[in-house]
């Protein structure tokens, strides 16, 4: 039976700095980085104490969903806490934290300018 989500793929331009943007502003944890082929690595990304995983990896032919909105969001305790702790190392944001009746949101963009939604769990 399946049991989890094992990894999801950001794609990105430039995986250096990439690498330093997650694991230097979001404080995610690397736990695989190896070669992936000429040129490329793969690079999977702990996040806090979830199964799941984050690939910073392009697939070629792909390059052109760099840069856009990711169909996934990205959970915290806090909408507004850690909005004002990201916007202070420097993470950029399209919205600040909004309410609705389901929850807050705000939508923070990585170095790539892939665009994420960050929500309370």
């Amino acid at each position: 039976m399946i049991t989890h989500l094992k990894f999801m793929s950001i794609p990105v331009a430039d995986q250096e700095r990439a690498l330093k943007f997650y694991t230097e502003k979001l404080g995610f944890k690397v736990a695989t980085d190896q070669e992936m082929g000429p040129g490329k690595r793969w690079i999977e990304l702990r996040i806090g104490k979830a199964e799941t995983r984050v690939v910073l990896f392009t697939m070629d032919g792909e390059e052109g969903r760099v840069g856009t909105r990711m169909n996934c969001s990205i959970g915290c305790d806090d909408v507004e806490a850690t909005y004002r702790q990201l916007s202070e190392r420097g993470v950029e944001f399209e919205t600040a934290p909004q309410k609705q009746p389901w929850g807050t949101f705000a939508i923070m963009k990585d170095s790539e300018g892939n665009a994420f939604v960050l929500s309370s769990d």
